[in-house]
Parts: structure tokens; sequence; C-alpha cells
């Protein structure tokens, strides 16, 4: 490990942020002498981001606790284009409403992990459509364009991805790493950002913002990415079997985020209580060495801890208790997950499905075939099963031993 000076990047290599960064040196020496602004894109193509981005928003709250200042900027101009980086194909287009309310949305979740205000480490949050949808195409083409060679631009993974793969990459898409790098000198003249963070895919980007703003400029900048964030078993982060795993209560209820957590690997614990909490390094070391059923104890930990963060502290209670209570009590906690059933009933695939616990009714048959569906603990293999509901009464629905939730009368 590293031995840094300036608390910022010894916080960041202490828990595991840092894949890459330029010149590394040069960035703890700034870091340690005055207030570094630093930034992360985050492209509002849905009302909520998922788990996938919370490892870059604690990277911010890293920035904060460290003394310095971060800048969340909100893509409303490049989520009109289009990230082509780990995609196989182009993003739906949404309109400028869309855009803005997926903001406004996204902005909660920023709110509960960083503190806002107009003090010199307090964040900010800025829109760069502000300033792109400003931008005449000729100015670009003859102020920016000079700095990017295609060759360059052609020999980014971001890039090759969709060509080797023979997917369409748009004209369109193509120029979202200029405007991302245009994004970064703008935020280095209208507020002093000096570092930009974000995934290991977002390096060709951030070089290019770094060697854009000096050729234009002369003003030295700073990168650092993470590495590329994935679960023990390979998976992606903030993505399961039922859809993505959303960050605001809107999306996904508190109970599922809650559980997500205590349901991740053994091995992931270490790591995640490092990377998504606030605890001390050695109680981290301490719970991450527990073996067997203990380690258990630790997820619910790191459960707790994340869903106090993102949800507030009485999500996280009523996550617990609802646990404690589905599945030591063996009764039905009132933080699950609920599916209205009309009068004439609902087909047991079909409730599988509609409350989140399956992505399809194929999925749902198969695994009722399999016998993992229980209906009030009781096995049901039949996936054409009808569930009425008693008016007055709930009824305990659940898939395998982690997945639980009430089905009641409408």
């Amino acid at each position: 490990m590293t031995e840094y000076k300036s608390s910022l990047l010894r916080i960041l290599d202490e828990r595991g942020y840092i894949h890459q960064t330029t010149d590394a040196s040069a960035l703890d020496a700034m870091a340690n002498r005055q207030i570094v602004p630093g930034y992360i894109g985050f492209d509002a193509t849905a009302p909520s981001l998922h788990v996938g981005s919370l490892v870059q928003i604690m990277m911010l709250r890293r920035l904060q606790q460290a003394g310095h200042k971060p800048i969340v900027v909100m893509g409303g101009g490049t989520t009109k284009i289009g990230d082509p980086s780990g995609k196989d194909e182009s993003r739906k287009m949404l309109t400028p409403d869309d855009i803005t309310r997926n903001i406004a949305s996204i902005r909660t979740a920023f709110e509960r992990l960083l503190t806002f205000g107009d003090g010199p480490t307090d964040a900010i949050m800025v829109d760069n459509d502000d300033w792109l949808s400003t931008l005449g195409y000729i100015d670009l083409l003859r102020d920016v364009g000079p700095h990017f060679t295609v060759n360059r631009m052609l020999s980014f993974d971001s890039v090759k991805l969709r060509l080797d793969r023979e997917q369409p990459l748009t004209f369109l898409e193509f120029n979202y790493m200029i405007l991302q790098a245009y994004d970064f000198r703008e935020l280095a003249l209208r507020h002093a950002c000096r570092l930009q963070m974000g995934g290991s895919d977002q390096w060709g980007n951030i070089v290019n913002g770094i060697e854009l703003t000096r050729r234009m400029e002369g003003i030295e900048l700073f990168g650092v990415t993470t590495p590329l964030l994935t679960t023990a078993d390979g998976a992606k982060m903030g993505k399961t079997a039922s859809g993505a795993v959303w960050l605001n209560e809107d999306q996904l209820p508190a109970y599922d985020f809650w559980q997500y957590w205590r349901n991740c690997d053994d091995r992931d614990v270490g790591r995640f209580l490092r990377l998504f909490t606030d605890m001390p390094l050695d109680e981290i070391a301490r719970l991450e060495a527990l073996e067997g059923s203990q380690i258990n104890d630790a997820k619910i930990v790191l459960a707790n801890e994340v869903t106090r963060l993102c949800r507030g502290a009485d999500a996280a209670q009523a996550a617990e208790a609802t646990a404690t209570e589905t599945f030591a009590g063996g009764g039905l906690g009132d933080d699950l997950p609920t599916l209205d059933v009309p009068a004439d009933g609902i087909r047991l695939a079909a409730a599988c499905t509609q409350i989140g616990f399956t992505a399809s009714n194929g999925e749902a048959k198969r695994k009722v075939g399999e016998g993992a569906v229980r209906i009030d603990d009781e096995v049901i293999k039949d996936p054409g099963f009808l569930i009425e509901i008693t008016p007055g009464t709930t009824r305990k629905l659940s898939l395998g031993k982690k997945k639980h939730g009430m089905l009641k009368p409408v």
C-alpha cells in the first residue's frame, strides 16, 4: 500500500477505491496543501441511481470527509446523447422534462450522503446542460475539435467494444467523449475543479479532459478511477435476477434494499464494509474475520449500515425488525413487499412476478416446478394454483429461503 501524505488519498487507498491515478504524487501534494474540488458525473437516465453507482457517491463522501469539495455533475446535457461506455446498444432518448424530473429525484440520494451548502467544502450539484446546450457546433469544432484525433478516439475501450461486436455506434454517441472532456475544462474554469473521479471504464474520458484543459487553458488536472466493481461470484453490482437495486425508496422498498446487502456473498463482506460504510477499519477487520454462521452477524451489520446511510436510521431499523420477525419468528414483518390480490384471486406464477421475486412468468413457473415457492410455508408445485385471500387476512408468499412477501386482499 502506497504511503500518501494527504488524508484524501490515504482514505481512498485504505478503503480500496483506487485503481488508477494520473500523477498520484502531484495530486497527493495538492490535496495536502489546499482544498481540492473534485467531481463525478452521473447521467439522469432514470428517477434513481442504483447500487452500481454507490461506490462513486461514496468517493464523493470520502472527498468531503477528507476536507475537500464534492461537485456532483448531473448530465442533463450528456443524457441527451448517451455514454457508449460499457454499453452494447444505443440508449433510449429522453425528453428534457423526463431528464429534469429524474435529476430532482436523484438529488434526494445525494442529500443523504453529502452536505450541500455554500461553504468551502460543501457539496454542490450542477447540470452540464447549462453549458453544453449553449455550445455552437462551429465553435465546438473550431475550439475543441483540433485537440482530438479520430485515431485515438477509436482506441478507447468504450468505442472498441461496440465496433468489435459490430454493434451500431452513432455519431451522436461518438461525440460523448468530447463533451465529457469539455465538462472537465468547464468545471475547472467555473468551480476551480481539479479532480475527476469515476469507474475504470471512464479512464479514457478522464484523460481526455485533463489533456484538453492543459492544452486550452494550461491548468493541471488529475484523475482517479475505481476498480470495476463486481460481486465475488462475478456478477455486476446493483443487478439481481428480479431487477436493479435502486437507491431511492420510490423505486425499491427499504426491506428489499436491506436484503440485498444481507444476502451478499461471504467473501464480499469486508470489501463492502470498507467501500459502503463509515465503520472504523479495525472493526471491519474483526467482522470480516468471523467464520461459519457468525459471518451472518457481519452481514446484518453491513445491511444496517448501508441502509442507514442511504435510506435513514428508521428504514434500517424497520427492515431488520421485519427480517427478524420473518426468519426467526416465522411471522410476517410489516416491512415486507406486499401484493394486492383481486377478489377473483391470482395465479401463483403471476404473483411471483408481480411481487418482484422473478423477472418473468416463465422464470416463476420454473421456480414453482422446482418446489422453491411456498404459500404460508407450504410448497406449491402448480404454477396455475389460484391464490385467493379472504377479506381481513394476509398470506405469506416465499421463494427460497430469502424472499418473502405479503399477499393481501384489495
